[in-house]
This record gives C-alpha cells, structure tokens and sequence, in this order.
C-alpha cells in the first residue's frame, strides 16, 4: 500500500562529523524533503538524504541542543548554551578552547540556504544570528538555580495556545537531576511569539555576547513528569496525534515512573495550578497517552529519540541514535511510525 509521506524517504541514513565538539543532539527536514540538519554539540551539519554533507556551520564554543525547522521562514532554530557548570566546562575542554565566555542562553537562528561549503563560521559568515533569552539566564543564575534551571534543549514550532492558527517556539529548560529537591519536578517549557524578533536576532561575538531579546516569553509553561535527568532533550510537534514529544534522559527519583519520553497535549488549553513542590501557581499542561488527556504521570519507554526526533506527518518520524568512534561523532537516522496503541514506535522497513 502506497503513503506518499514516506514513498520516496530514505528508510535510514547515516551522517558522520569529524568537526563535532560531543555528539549528535538533534536532527530536522525541510518542507521539501530535500535536506537534514543535524546538530552535533558545537557544530551544524546540513546533509542530504543520502548522508553526504553539503556543508558545516562551525566555531561554537557552547552548547548547540535540539534544532527545528520553520516552516514560515524556512530557517533552522536550535537552544545554544554557554556556562560554567560541568557540561559547558566539559565542551570547552574537549574543544580546546582556553578564552572564557560569560554564561548565556540564546535561541540561534540559522539561514540554511546560505549554508553551501563546509566550516561556514557561526560568528561571521552570516548564517547564524541569535536571540537572548532573558527568562532562562534569570532562572538559571538565581540561587540554586530557580526550578532545576540548568539551561535549555527541546525546542519545536508548535500552535500558539491562546491563537491556534499561529506557530509559536516552544524551548523547554534543561532541569537538573537531584533527587534531594522537589522543585524540579516539572518539566519547564517557555513560549515564544517570534514574529518580532528581527529586532533581536543578531550575530554573536561569543567573546562579547550581546543581551538583545525578549523580556518575557508569551507564556511558561510546565508539565508534571518527575525529576529527569538534564530535562527535556528533544522536543517535537507532531501534527497527527497534536502532541509534542519529549524525549528525555530518565530520572531516578524511584516514586515516579520515569520513561524515556512524554507526550505533552497540544489540544487542551493550559491550567493555572498550584506547582508541587514549587510553591507557587502557573499555567500547566497535561500529557497525552495518545489515545487521549490523562491526569496521570505516563510515558513510553521506546529508548530513542533524546539525540533527535523529526515529524514527518502521518504518525512517521526519523529518530536519530548517536554513536562515535576514534575521527568523531555520527548519528543514525531511522524511520519509524508511532503505534499510538503502545505508545512506542515501529521501525519502517
């Protein structure tokens, strides 16, 4: 039986980098299907569907996560991080780079069709610009770090909750993995209306990092999970089933279930709660067993998807896992169709 989603997709493919600072953290397509982008740490790579690379934005010093296409501006969006704890520290060192850098959070925006050779530079070739995000480094640099705050990852294009017909970005925080606190139970997801942000996005010195972007997102929302291990990893709208998936590294607080992934209910509107733990209230979104809302903590434990996850429509993916070797870093990028009976994933053959 044929399904023109998939007719002509490549069952897997296989890109590797020899100029990645870590591994493969997130993947996306473009509407035409023409081409991935796969983010490896402190590199951009833009492949097409055979695998080969047709070129590298490169020159990162921090940490490039989850990446999403947009479909409005046809532009590349990724969570970039810069800080002192131990993954930055870690990237730093492992890249070789001896300047330090202030902490910072910032939502890149990369204009892929100018991306044509390899090692493009992020700062001064024109491709990237970025976006600072206020509310994370405040929540970040507050004592304790606010929430679990330990930067940002999953980042999608998704429905504006309150204007359906508008796409807004959607970053979720990285959370901390301490099974000693209760205010980093909740998975925290910032909304974003971008369609003034021309006036921020700028590109950026790393060694004098600008401060230009909004004061506050549209909205911050937050999902009753438990405690996972570094938050939300990958994040992705899927039109088919109205859920974002969010893909994790499980927690280990023994009183929750810890899956691998969530889905996060996109249909209904957003409640203001009282946050366990958090002593405050905010506006909370309820997950999805895919058959439809459930008050209750659930979740799949299918293993991939936390290095990168791409809709492709229908109920199809391509869900990426990472590997390494001595030259570098690659990622293998396979086909999938959600069985939303089991809430898991089948491999397309």
């Amino acid at each position: 039986m044929s399904n023109t989603v998939i007719d002509n997709l490549p069952r897997s493919i296989t890109v590797f980098s020899e100029q990645a600072g870590g591994h493969l953290q997130g993947i996306a397509i473009d509407k035409k299907r023409e081409y991935m982008y796969l983010s490896f740490t402190t590199c951009l790579i833009k492949a097409d569907l055979h695998g080969s690379i047709i070129g590298s934005v490169t020159g990162l010093v921090g940490h490039l996560g989850c990446i999403a296409y947009n479909y409005e501006d046809g532009h590349v969006y990724g969570s970039l991080e810069f800080k002192h704890d131990s993954i930055g520290t870690g990237i730093m060192k492992h890249i070789g780079y001896d300047n330090d850098v202030q902490d910072g959070f910032y939502m890149t925006c990369f204009d892929v069709e100018k991306i044509d050779r390899m090692n493009m530079n992020a700062e001064t070739d024109g491709v990237m610009r970025a976006v600072f995000l206020k509310e994370v480094f405040d929540d970040y640099s507050a004592e304790g770090h606010r929430l679990g705050c330990s930067g940002i990852d999953g980042t999608t294009f998704a429905p504006a909750f309150d204007t359906p017909d508008r796409f807004d970005l959607f970053v979720a925080y990285g959370v901390y993995g301490d099974n000693d606190r209760e205010d980093n139970d909740h998975q925290v997801i910032l909304e974003y209306d971008i369609s003034d942000w021309d006036k921020y996005a700028k590109p950026l010195n790393q060694l004098n990092m600008h401060r230009e972007g909004p004061g506050k997102p549209v909205a911050k929302h937050f999902v009753y999970t438990g405690n996972t291990t570094y938050g939300i990893q990958n994040l992705e709208y899927d039109p088919a089933s109205e859920v974002m998936l969010a893909a994790v590294y499980r927690g280990n607080k023994p009183q929750f279930l810890n899956p691998d992934m969530f889905f996060i209910d996109c249909k209904t509107q957003p409640e203001t709660k009282p946050l366990k733990g958090v002593g405050e209230a905010g506006s909370t979104l309820s997950l999805s067993d895919l058959k439809g809302r459930t008050e209750t903590i659930t979740g799949s434990f299918f293993p991939h998807g936390s290095t990168g996850i791409a809709s492709l429509g229908d109920g199809y993916f391509y869900i990426a896992q990472p590997y390494k070797n001595g030259a570098g870093f690659g990622g293998r990028i396979d086909l999938y169709r959600m069985d939303r009976e089991n809430m898991t994933f089948i491999p397309v053959s």
